[in-house]
């Protein structure tokens, strides 16, 4: 097997510019001969975080890396956050394949990975095989096993089963159609610094909007180590819910004016968030001394998700600072920690918490608040953010009054759920206000998803593929009414957050008992599983999961469908998405 040797890039003497890239692409060449060879190999459609990650190892981002992790440094990463020869790492960068592909697979094998759109980014030699131990893998990186976590829903939900070790040779990085000035490799960063004789610069991560906070945290870090800033934000893949990277990139271009003139410069990271606390602190600070930096900024709770269900974080808020600050000397990085920003009004003036004088009368504004005032048109106070900011937002977020949403019906077969659907469609239309597609599981079925029986994976396949629609119709400003059986809570979390980042998302549970549906039976289904004649039926030998947090509940053996469109029409109004039905 031919050992795969990097492209060496000098560190600078002194910092700043980082230390050693290992660029993976390869030379020109050889990309020719791998190109010619990529033809005949088996290949792999990377995934959007598989993509990410391929272009930050292909890049050097993730220097010293030379490809995806193989079994024995992915698991001294997950028990000790090192790879096998000591060097400090604390997130497994491993690809995820299916069993079928995997079974083909030998050590010494090579491998095209393409992009979704079909080009061969890289050549990867295979040097391991294995199936991971993922719920080891969601305690180590994420200190749990709890779904609500989004990187251990991810991890448990949305991972192939083996993963697949090896060295890649890069052909082309990822083209990117979006804000290409602002988008930078770390050798490319290291040369702009070089060229406008930065030698100190302090990273800032965000993966939100930037408000006035912010800006005063960033000025006071530059201030503290002499030195210039990046704004680095991440526009691979965040947490769910996270605004959308276009309006967050516009958000970052219109602040840059308030730094003094050639302090401070922007730069987009592709990099795929795990949201893993201490950990990704870490994983951060060596980005960003990749990329040339010489300080980094970590923040409370960084990289920390809260729960949905009453916005606990998962993390103890100043656990990424101390965990920075112990490996501070290996990282070779100098950490800045900052306490949370307040508006005094005393002083009109942010300030730390711990530099506030005694009964000080300070101001604060929470993201959901925030997200409230958008949502319902209401004002933005001056001393929170900048007006060009908030001007951006409320184009991309406009009160719920003009959003696009979705309804989304689940519940077994014979709840009633088409027959609400259809009278909700048929009020939302009298009323003429706004476009409504109806995405009945019957006619889904019948002309998108023909092909697909009714084995676990089919059905899920199915569910995504009306959550797909509803979000593009949700993003471009209509009303998707979905009716599915839906029965697996995975399924339909995942539909809800690629609907919510576009508008709103309401979740009916028609919670028909069993019994009742079975009684009415109008299409001869039930009869038909009792009887053997249909396999993995929903309710009789198939499970269907109760939603435990559906936004309005109903239940057709108590009530009319008639009655259970308006009382879903009565929370739409109530939650500003559409005006008087009356």
């Amino acid at each position: 097997m031919k050992k795969v040797v990097s492209k060496q890039v000098p560190a600078e003497p002194n910092p700043p510019y980082g230390g050693v890239l290992k660029e993976l692409i390869a030379e020109q060449s050889r990309i020719a001969e791998l190109k010619k060879e990529a033809v005949y190999l088996p290949s792999w459609d990377l995934t959007q975080r598989q993509l990410c990650d391929l272009e930050l190892l292909l890049c050097g981002a993730f220097s010293p890396l030379e490809g995806f992790l193989c079994r024995d440094d992915y698991e001294a990463v997950c028990r000790q956050m090192r790879l096998t020869d000591g060097t400090l790492w604390p997130i497994p960068v491993t690809l995820d394949v299916t069993e079928q592909f995997a079974s083909s697979l030998d050590k010494g094998d090579k491998i095209a990975l393409r992009h979704p759109e079909g080009m061969v980014l890289a050549v990867m030699t295979v040097e391991d095989v294995w199936k991971p131990d993922l719920h080891a893998e969601a305690e180590c990186v994420y200190g749990t096993a709890d779904e609500a976590h989004p990187g251990v829903f991810q991890l448990f939900r949305q991972t192939n089963p083996v993963y697949v070790g090896g060295s890649l040779e890069g052909l082309e990085l990822p083209v990117h159609h979006t804000f290409k000035k602002l988008r930078h490799t770390p050798a490319e960063l290291r040369n702009i610094f070089k060229s406008l004789g930065w030698a100190r610069v302090v990273g800032f991560q965000t993966r939100n909007p930037m408000h006035k906070a912010h800006v005063e945290l960033t000025r006071r870090a530059m201030e503290e180590a002499g030195a210039s800033l990046l704004i680095h934000p991440v526009v691979g893949r965040t947490s769910p819910g996270d605004i959308d990277y276009f309006t967050r990139a516009r958000c970052y271009q219109r602040i840059m004016k308030y730094y003094p003139e050639q302090s401070a410069m922007l730069s987009l990271l592709p990099l795929a968030m795990r949201m893993a606390g201490p950990r990704e602190a870490l994983w951060h600070a060596i980005i960003r001394k990749n990329y040339g930096c010489t300080h980094f900024i970590i923040g409370r709770d960084h990289a920390g998700p809260r729960r949905t269900d009453n916005g606990e974080a998962f993390y103890p808020p100043y656990a990424a600072r101390d965990l920075a600050r112990k490996h501070e000397d290996e990282l070779g990085i100098t950490i800045l920690t900052y306490e949370e920003m307040v508006y005094v009004a005393d002083f009109d003036r942010y300030m730390m918490r711990s530099e506030l004088p005694e009964k000080a009368r300070f101001l604060t504004l929470s993201g959901t608040e925030l997200r409230r005032r958008l949502r319902e048109g209401l004002p933005i106070p001056d001393w929170f953010s900048y007006p060009e900011v908030i001007n951006e937002l409320r184009r991309a977020y406009p009160p719920r009054a003009e959003q696009g949403f979705t309804v989304f019906f689940t519940g077994l077969s014979g709840a009633g759920k088409s027959t609400i659907a259809q009278i909700l469609m048929a009020k939302l239309m009298e009323d003429g206000h706004r476009r409504v597609t109806l995405l009945d599981g019957d006619i889904v079925r019948k002309h998108l998803s023909s092909e697909l029986g009714f084995s676990k994976r089919d059905r899920d396949l199915n569910i995504k593929r009306i959550g797909f629609v509803a979000s593009e119709i949700t993003k471009n400003g209509g009303v998707a009414i979905c009716a599915p059986i839906a029965p697996y809570r995975a399924t339909r979390r995942e539909v809800r957050e690629m609907v919510s980042q576009h508008g709103g998302f309401i979740e009916v549970y028609v919670a028909t008992p069993l019994e009742v549906c079975e009684a009415r039976d109008r299409k001869g289904l039930y009869a038909k599983a009792r009887a053997g004649l249909i396999t993995n039926f929903t309710g009789i030998d198939d499970p269907y999961e109760p939603p435990e947090n559906a936004e309005v509940v109903v239940d057709t053996s108590r009530i009319s469908a008639e009655e259970a469109a308006n009382q879903i029409l009565s929370y739409l109004e109530s939650q500003g998405y559409i005006g008087n039905q009356g």
